[in-house]
């Protein structure tokens, strides 16, 4: 086998994650499967390590995989358009973030209730039963 290639378990453990993940990256499109040789065992070139380490980097980024196709599919294409999927991805944090900040705000506050006294019923479940703060 030359060096550049590699079967699909040398493959996984270079990118580190797990076969089935490359399995599932190929139905969805995002990597190529190899054809079968005679011999019966793929082969995958080293340009799919890249591809899967960009496609790792870009969901720690918080990108989708159905973002992530189109990145893909525009390469070292349009900044324009790779700009907006990642605006649209900021736009998308920034809610979380609130709503995160929120959720902190309500638990915070429910907690110190909770620590106030031990009077039933108990604020936090309270809250969870009746969707009261």
């Amino acid at each position: 086998m030359p060096v550049a290639e590699m079967t699909i378990g040398r493959l996984a453990r270079a990118a580190g994650v797990n076969i089935e993940t490359i399995r599932y990256y190929q139905r969805r499109g995002l990597l190529a499967t190899p054809r079968r040789p005679p011999q019966g065992v793929r082969r995958y070139p080293e340009e799919t390590l890249a591809r899967l380490r960009f496609i790792k980097r870009a969901q720690e980024l918080g990108f989708t995989l159905r973002e992530i196709v189109e990145l893909l599919k525009l390469g070292d294409g349009s900044c324009k358009e790779t700009r907006a999927i990642a605006e649209h991805r900021l736009t998308d944090i920034e809610t979380r973030i609130r709503d995160l900040q929120s959720m902190h705000a309500t638990l915070d506050k429910l907690v110190r209730t909770c620590r106030a006294g031990n009077r039933p019923p108990c604020p936090i479940i309270a809250c969870l039963e009746h969707d009261i703060e």
